[in-house]
């Protein structure tokens, strides 16, 4: 239950002064639907009205304030003429304009011969000093009353400065005096106030410092925000270890007959990462670990290896895949593998109904079927199973917790291992999973051949689509990656659909198609083809990003690659290298191509470590855009930015161990407090982990 000195904030902002439905959507738009959003829209800039001596003073084209005499009003000859009202003080002459004006009323604001101050942007129109509409007119004893500086929020489409400001003036003052959740030291030694006149300061910028992360305001808002991060994953891990694992140990006989029966040897970081996930899955508490691996580096592997682990201590385990073509390859590549040991992986997707549903649900639920690999379908209610001990769900982001949750709780004690090819940046990791325990894969499989990187302008384009001609003579297959399905008027992006009739003038049947708006059984079938190497060339959009896998494919071309983040366009180039032949990769970029563009292009010219380009990625392109965290399961931060502040989180990682060192239940005052800490920040799945009280 949310606290109730939280309730009121947590109402929609229709209840603040003058904003009605209307104002409401775009306040909503702009900053979030409800009075606790408007604390976290900060301003992100300032305008400096500042009080200037005399017209004397003043610079064309700056915001200023001055105190003027009124003159005369002037009417214009017919409605399209401005109304002027000339005015002075002791060293010059200003006029004000006003467009569609009302006489009466500006005759009531600036009467003849009274003294105003008037607030907005001075301009030359020719020899004359003015100013068009003045954003303030007071009378002399109003003066104290206006805002010398004014904050300035981001906005949308048909929301004014005025009624944001408005909004965010009526958010503050329900703002609650909250009981303190920071260690009064660790404010001390940080020269930080306490939170809601850190609040309101960080609403109240007096100049451009106040605007930096750094400005102490904004720098507690943060800390409180990461603290609610670290502390909501250090309670949800905390009572993921509280349910017993089950102690599972393997004979070994299973995973002997696999690697005897592999082409290859296992590489030293899958020998490491499994001998980590088996010691995790013989211990008392549940294991949680996450198997990070660049493309190709051999995850399914050691993923299959610990499902072995299980099935020879008689239990159940299952691959969870984000997409029906990625269940689909995992299941082929795992069915393959587990062959020379004599286990049967069940497949079940959407796709399964009726009489072949019902089959492989009984199996699973009797046990007959002791590993399985499937889609969201493996999480539906009606899917049982005799005894499931471990779940290893890929490309984690992709899935939300419920996701995960509503899979393990299909048995008890589940052992997860979370796998990901796409290397998420050590900050991320923090914000994502907290300390989970991490085993990395650092080597590629013995045999792979780098991957060589080459950047050309679109304008050469002929002679690259000739050069592809050559290359499927000589038995290659090729990708070519477009961004968009089919042409729009707004942008000029080759579409797939574009891409493939060209390239099909040239090559007939032997150019596929495949994007996202295709019925899945359509998308396999065309793969399939080019996987039996009756289609050389596939056009494709970027539903082929990860997991698939053409040994035969040594060919990669990226159309517009400065449309595409680092991380992703690395994960296309793993398309490719994935056999002993030489392969490569062509990024073809419009010009002229930004800075940012630039830069990503000569990274992955340079490099081919999916650590070091997702920490390039990260610096270039922030954690909101990473891996489309936007959509993903990566943590939104409101006011922290947690590869600015890295310090803060780190720090916010220290506190939480401490704090629940000390005080696991948050029973004690402090304990209380961050429990209001983590309802304010939305974090309330965590306290809902704790034992009520």
């Amino acid at each position: 239950m949310r606290p109730e000195i939280l309730f009121s904030i947590f109402t929609p902002v229709t209840g603040l002064d003058g904003i009605g439905p209307r104002l409401a959507k775009l306040v909503g738009k702009a900053a979030g639907p409800r009075i606790v959003d408007l604390f976290w829209h900060l301003p992100s800039g300032l305008i400096d009205r500042t009080l200037l001596p005399d017209l004397a003073a003043v610079e064309p084209g700056r915001i200023g304030t001055v105190t003027v005499t009124v003159d005369e009003h002037r009417k214009g000859h017919n409605k399209r003429q401005p109304y002027r009202v000339a005015c002075h003080d002791d060293a010059g002459l200003l006029t004000l304009v006003f467009f569609h004006a009302r006489e009466d009323y500006l005759r009531k604001l600036l009467p003849v011969g009274e003294k105003r101050v008037v607030s907005g942007k001075f301009e030359r129109y020719g020899d004359d000093l003015q100013m068009v509409h003045p954003d303030h007119v007071v009378p002399l004893d109003e003066a104290d009353d206006l805002h010398l500086i004014e904050p300035v929020y981001p906005l949308t489409e048909g929301l004014t400065p005025k009624v944001m400001r408005k909004a965010i003036v009526g958010a503050l003052e329900r703002a609650p005096e909250l009981p303190e959740w920071q260690d009064s030291a660790y404010l001390q030694k940080n020269g930080w106030p306490v939170w809601l006149e850190a609040l309101e300061a960080a609403h109240a910028p007096e100049s451009r410092l106040d605007l930096e992360r750094s400005a102490l305001p904004r720098e507690r808002l943060a800390f409180d925000e990461l603290l609610a991060n670290q502390l909501a994953l250090a309670l949800v891990r905390a009572s993921q270890k509280k349910a017993k694992g089950r102690p599972l140990h393997g004979d070994g006989r299973l995973r002997a007959k696999v690697a005897q029966a592999l082409p290859f040897t296992m590489t030293l970081s899958q020998v490491a990462a499994v001998d980590e996930i088996l010691a995790d899955m013989a211990g008392d508490e549940r294991m949680l670990r996450l198997l990070q691996g660049d493309v190709g580096s051999g995850k399914t592997l050691v993923a299959l290896m610990a499902m072995l682990a299980t099935v020879e201590d008689g239990k159940q385990a299952v691959l969870l895949a984000p997409t029906e073509l990625l269940a689909r390859q995992h299941h082929a590549s795992l069915q393959v593998m587990a062959a020379p040991a004599g286990i049967e992986i069940t497949l079940l997707t959407g796709r399964d109904k009726g009489k072949a549903r019902a089959e492989k649900l009984a199996a699973l639920a009797n046990g007959r079927s002791a590993l399985a690999v499937g889609t969201h379908a493996l999480i539906q209610d009606d899917v049982a199973f005799r005894d499931l001990a471990m779940a290893v769900i890929d490309e984690q982001h992709r899935f939300g917790v419920h996701q995960r949750l509503a899979l393990t709780s299909k048995s008890k004690g589940v052992h997860v291992l979370v796998m990901t090819a796409t290397p998420i940046p050590r900050t991320l990791q923090m914000t994502t999973y907290g300390d989970l325990d991490v085993s990395q894969l650092l080597e590629k499989p013995a045999g792979r051949m780098p991957v060589e990187t080459r950047a050309m302008p679109l304008d050469r384009l002929d002679d690259l689509m000739k050069a592809v001609g050559r290359a499927i003579g000589q038995g290659d297959r090729v990708y070519w990656l477009c961004p968009l399905v089919e042409d729009s008027e707004d942008s000029d992006l080759a579409a797939a659909e574009e891409r493939h009739k060209s390239l099909q003038i040239l090559y007939g049947d032997r150019v596929g198609l495949i994007h996202g708006r295709m019925k899945g059984p359509e998308r396999d079938e065309v793969m399939e083809r080019f996987v039996a190497g009756v289609i050389d060339i596939l056009v494709a959009t970027t539903v082929i990003e990860v997991g698939v896998d053409v040994p035969e494919a040594t060919i990669m071309v990226i159309e517009h690659a400065e449309r595409f983040g680092l991380s992703q366009l690395h994960q296309l180039r793993g398309r490719v290298g994935r056999s002993d032949r030489a392969s490569s990769c062509l990024l073809l970029y419009a010009q002229p191509l930004g800075e940012t563009a630039k830069a990503r292009i000569n990274i992955m010219r340079k490099s081919d470590d999916g650590f070091v380009i997702a920490e390039e990625d990260l610096r270039l392109r922030g954690a909101g855009e990473l891996l489309g965290t936007k959509q993903s399961g990566f943590p939104q931060f409101r006011i922290a930015d947690v590869i600015e502040q890295t310090e803060l989180l780190a720090a916010a990682r220290d506190d939480t161990r401490l704090i629940l060192s000390r005080d696991p239940e948050l029973s004690s005052e402090r304990g209380k407090a961050l429990r209001v800490l983590l309802y304010l920040f939305e974090r309330d799945a965590a306290v809902r982990l704790l034992r009520s009280g």
